[in-house]
């Protein structure tokens, strides 16, 4: 399992903070996740940076192991 925290909107689409999901990449945990919260989250993820083990992930085939942490953090706005 691997966890995966979400901020500010993206926890509020989710309608949770912290979950563990199932996949051996990137993509097959976000895909999880869309599958599991619904068509709000999957629109929100598609503004969203994510970091796997704290470095930023452009690729969805990015493995990931058991226990590692992906962050899903929104665009923020701020002056």
């Amino acid at each position: 399992m691997t966890t995966i925290r979400y901020f500010a909107g993206a926890a509020e689409a989710a309608g949770t903070d912290e979950e563990e999901l199932s996949g051996s990449t990137v993509g097959e945990v976000l895909a999880a996740a869309e599958a599991a919260h619904g068509p709000r989250l999957t629109e929100v993820l598609e503004r969203c940076s994510v970091l796997h083990a704290g470095r930023y992930v452009d690729d969805n085939s990015t493995p990931v192991t058991a226990g590692s942490t992906i962050d899903v953090l929104p665009p923020f706005a701020g002056g």
